[in-house]
């Protein structure tokens, strides 16, 4: 399994960064994970970088080294970031919960698995052309896809996310063969709100992913202005010749231990340490697991 990967995160004219992203890889697998703390609400940040840790240290535990089923472990993972959050906020006492958006894929035997609740998006470019792009869980692209007749809509407001009190909606469509070359970016709301689709295609398809992602993330900054939002973008070239780990990365940490390797944006607030112990990992590992056997049975 060959790839390119390259991700960066500017904080733009915001006083805190909300988004966190991250990816992690064996030798038979690789995850990509972004999400982004929602203004508003307390704690978007802790929201996010919650949800990125509990999804990548379900990974590490979980990629043996792939993922037995990837559509049941995102699906499980997504539940249990949300509940790790709901718990955040319950030992605290908030009055609001914490929340964010989420996108995160899965790469293996060929195939991209992944999902998406919220605004933050993933786009498949091949061949200089946009294969897939998912579309927002907000008010605007209801209207634009024709299911709401009122506008004009404010983008930022969505219907679904993971720390609200419901449940979160989530698409997963089937997973996608992919050929030499395709592209796949994850980003934030601050990249897709400034560039539109055929700039962020025509750029992801000019360029490999070390080059392409500082240009877009730089003019997403400077169409934003003085008050521009958090722009986050994570980008993957498959089966790049000759290339197997990251080109280069911005804000995070590396680490590899045995046959798993990851590389996750710093910034969980010390506080949070207690939160993110064996037992909490263990507990959401039960509730893959606990999915996956209820699913089965289903089938039977």
């Amino acid at each position: 399994m060959k790839f390119s990967v390259f991700q960066l995160t500017r904080i733009g004219g915001r006083a805190l960064n909300e988004d966190r992203m991250g990816y992690c890889y064996t030798r038979a697998s690789c995850l990509l994970v972004l999400a982004d703390g929602m203004g508003g609400h307390p704690e978007g940040e802790v929201a996010a970088q919650l949800t990125l840790e509990t999804i990548c240290g379900l990974y590490q535990q979980e990629a043996k080294p792939s993922i037995k089923n990837p559509a049941e472990f995102l699906s499980a993972a997504l539940l249990a970031a949300h509940h790790r959050i709901l718990r955040h906020a319950t030992e605290k006492g908030m009055l609001d919960t914490p929340r964010t958006t989420l996108v995160a894929a899965i790469l293996q035997d060929g195939h991209v698995t992944w999902l998406h609740c919220g605004d933050s998006r993933l786009y498949v470019v091949r061949e200089g052309e946009m294969l897939l792009r998912t579309r927002d869980h907000s008010f605007l692209e209801q209207a634009n896809d024709g299911f709401l007749k009122f506008e004009p809509v404010n983008r930022n407001i969505l219907f679904t996310c993971l720390g609200s009190s419901a449940k979160p909606f989530f698409d997963m469509p089937d997973p996608l063969p992919l050929l030499q070359g395709d592209k796949l970016l994850l980003c934030s709301d601050g990249l897709w709100g400034s560039l539109d689709d055929a700039e962020i295609v025509r750029r992801l398809s000019c360029k490999n992913v070390a080059e392409c992602v500082p240009e877009m993330v730089e003019s997403a900054l400077r169409k934003g202005g003085e008050h521009s939002d958090n722009v986050t973008a994570l980008a993957l070239e498959w089966e790049t010749p000759n290339s197997f780990e990251a080109t280069a990365h911005s804000m995070a940490d590396s680490t590899m231990s045995g046959g798993f390797a990851s590389t996750l944006q710093s910034g969980l607030p010390d506080s949070m340490g207690d939160d993110l112990d064996e037992a909490a990992i263990e507990r959401s590992i039960a509730e893959i697991n606990e999915a996956i056997r209820r699913s089965a049975a289903k089938k039977i």
